[in-house]
């Protein structure tokens, strides 16, 4: 073990910070391996190089290091987003966002500005987490609906989210810490709408930029599953059997259309010996109906999505299976997936009754693709199979993935996915809402509240433990573990104190606004590397020594400290929204610093300008 001079682990580190920061930008080497290697790093650099104080005594040991891997920010992001799965699982977002589309169908633009002004309002008044939370999903829809890319919306969500919070006291948790730090050092305690002027004028023009630079500037990036599985519009010639329980009996079409089976197109009906073909104007549907019809892949998931009994219609009927088996009587567990005919696959040349599929695999052709032509048959069980032709297959997770083995068929495993089980929805409704109550309240400390909720997601069947263990992103844990140990190091050697006040040093003579507006550049450059928490703790009291020194009202300094550590728009593990919004919109480390950059630059800008003229400083 060495001691080192205090002023050379200030270097160390500095130095430590811009290697992670171009590897996190790169990503040359993994995410993970590159954040795993900053805390390895962080742990041999102070094992033999510590960090002390006059008595000798280590100011960063190897528990403050790892200690972040169980600081609540990281438990709230990580349980936030099993909570936010949960949402996802059972549908509890597809009816607003239906209405929300429906209502602006021919104005995709207005539409999601009315989303995103909602989500600034809203995070004024509520931490900016849960809204996000509540909105991944919705913009996920919304995207899929107006046929955009989601990474064109999710970083626009997330600033929007920010960009509220800094307009109120209780907008975000920074803005709490700020006024701890200023009444801890002698200030009067601040008020909850004291800086929502200049703040409001820094969210409408941030608002601005997220509206109409950010998707020109962000790629029109998206999954492998996304690409195939939402975009794709190639139709699947399906069949459905009419049970006697169903809620389709009765059913009578309008327009043509029967209202459970929205978006896709009946081919036939076919009643005992007698084919009934379009229009059904007035025909209600009755049991044992065979309904031949086609439809995509959404649709088709829809429509079980929104009525689950119809499962018990997709089935092979000229197997010997009186009814349903009890393993598809519930869309809750149920996966669908897409598999193609294998060149050498003794289903070639066969029809579906012949093969016995559902009795070998326990799994269910829902619909068949045929990519070199539409089919055009009398019954998809009467459909020749051929080489190339894709089957949409119904079972339960575990059959599904047994299909890898199947010689007759490829299993495309990426196009893997649950059906929303939204007779659940209601329950899933209840506890999001409770949890973001009880946080918004300080009914409970929002990690409290985050926790309780992924449990309850989990405890009331809204998701198992395999889905909740899958919404935890690796990326995220590991990301936000090494920033707060780098976060602990620069508290730890004085770095971000030493570096500002070398460079005010340097500007003492200028005048008061250039010192705020150095000081508001400063301070945003450090919340992007840090985390808006770390950074507003760290420069509060410096704000207010400088204030002081100038002979002006400390808590100009101490607003802009407000301001500028919100502007956490060029990391992803500058705020925590940033990183929930990662994995939706498929972004890389550099995708926040390109949108992310030019909007800090132009909020400093604004404030240089706005705030002398606001505060009497000019």
């Amino acid at each position: 073990m060495v001691i080192v001079d205090a002023s050379l682990h200030i270097w160390i580190v500095l130095a430590f910070i811009a290697a992670a920061i171009v590897a996190f930008s790169s990503e040359k080497i993994e995410l993970e391996i590159s954040a795993i290697g900053v805390i390895a790093g962080l742990l041999l650099l102070f094992h033999f190089y510590p960090v002390t104080d006059a008595a000798g005594t280590s100011l960063l040991t190897a528990r403050d290091i790892l200690a972040g891997i169980g600081d609540p920010a990281l438990i709230t992001v990580l349980s936030l987003l099993v909570v936010g799965q949960g949402i996802v699982r059972t549908g509890a977002m597809d009816q607003p966002i239906r209405r929300l589309v429906t209502l602006r169908r021919h104005h995709p633009v207005m539409a999601i500005t009315v989303v995103l002004t909602t989500v600034l309002i809203i995070s004024a008044f509520m931490n900016n987490t849960p809204v996000v939370v509540i909105f991944i999903p919705l913009m996920t829809a919304l995207a899929e609906r107006l046929h955009r890319s989601t990474s064109t919306l999710m970083i626009p969500l997330s600033y929007a989210s920010i960009l509220g919070g800094m307009t109120t006291l209780i907008g975000s948790s920074t803005n709490l810490l700020v006024m701890a730090a200023a009444v801890q050092a002698g200030q009067p305690q601040i008020k909850f709408f004291d800086f929502s002027i200049p703040g409001m004028v820094l969210a409408g023009v941030g608002l601005l930029y997220a509206l109409i630079i950010v998707p020109k500037i962000l790629p029109n990036r998206a999954s492998i599953t996304g690409e195939v599985v939402d975009i794709s519009g190639k139709q699947f010639i399906v069949q459905m059997e009419i049970a006697p329980d169903s809620p389709l009996v009765g059913e009578e079409a309008v327009a043509g259309q029967f209202p459970s089976l929205r978006n896709i197109t009946i081919r036939f009906i076919q009643r005992g010996e007698h084919v009934i073909l379009p229009p059904f104007d007035g025909m209600s549907l009755k049991p044992s109906d065979a309904v031949v019809f086609a439809g995509t892949r959404k649709s088709i998931t829809e429509a079980v999505a929104d009525n689950p009994q119809i499962l018990q219609g997709f089935m092979e009927t000229d197997e010997a299976v009186a009814a349903a088996p009890p393993e598809l009587k519930t869309v809750q567990d149920q996966t669908l997936a897409e598999a193609v005919v294998a060149p050498a696959s003794r289903m070639i040349g066969r029809a579906l009754y012949q093969v016995s599929f559902h009795y070998r695999t326990k799994c269910v052709v829902v619909g068949i693709q045929r990519r070199s032509r539409m089919i055009r048959t009398s019954r998809m069980t009467d459909i020749r199979l051929e080489a190339g032709d894709v089957l949409l297959i119904l079972g339960n997770r575990s059959d599904i993935m047994r299909l890898r083995s199947n010689p007759d068929v490829l299993l495309l495993e990426w196009s893997a996915r649950e059906l929303p089980a939204t007779a659940l929805a209601w329950r899933a409704r209840i506890i999001f809402g409770l949890v973001v109550i009880s946080a918004a309240t300080g009914l409970m400390p929002i990690v409290v509240a985050a926790v309780t909720g992924a449990v309850a997601m989990v405890v009331t069947g809204c998701l198992n433990i395999f889905q909740a263990s899958r919404s935890i992103d690796r990326k995220i844990l590991l990301l936000i573990w090494a920033a707060l140990g780098l976060g602990a190091a620069m508290h730890a050697t004085g770095g971000a104190s030493f570096i500002a006040h070398g460079v005010l040093s340097l500007l003492m003579g200028a005048g008061t606004p250039v010192i705020l507006s150095v000081f508001f550049l400063m301070v945003a450059f450090f919340t992007n590397i840090l985390s808006n928490n770390a950074t507003a703790v760290l420069f509060t009291p410096i704000g207010i020594s400088i204030g002081l020194e100038l002979g002006v009202d400390p808590m100009i300094f101490v607003y802009a400290v407000i301001f500028a550590a919100n502007c956490s728009f060029a990391t992803p593990m500058g705020y925590q929204t940033n990183l929930l919004v990662m994995g939706p919109g498929h972004y890389k480390f550099i995708d926040f610093f390109r949108a992310g950059a030019p909007l800090v630059i132009i909020l400093w800008l604004v404030f240089s300008i706005f705030a002398p003229f606001y505060y009497g400083l000019m």
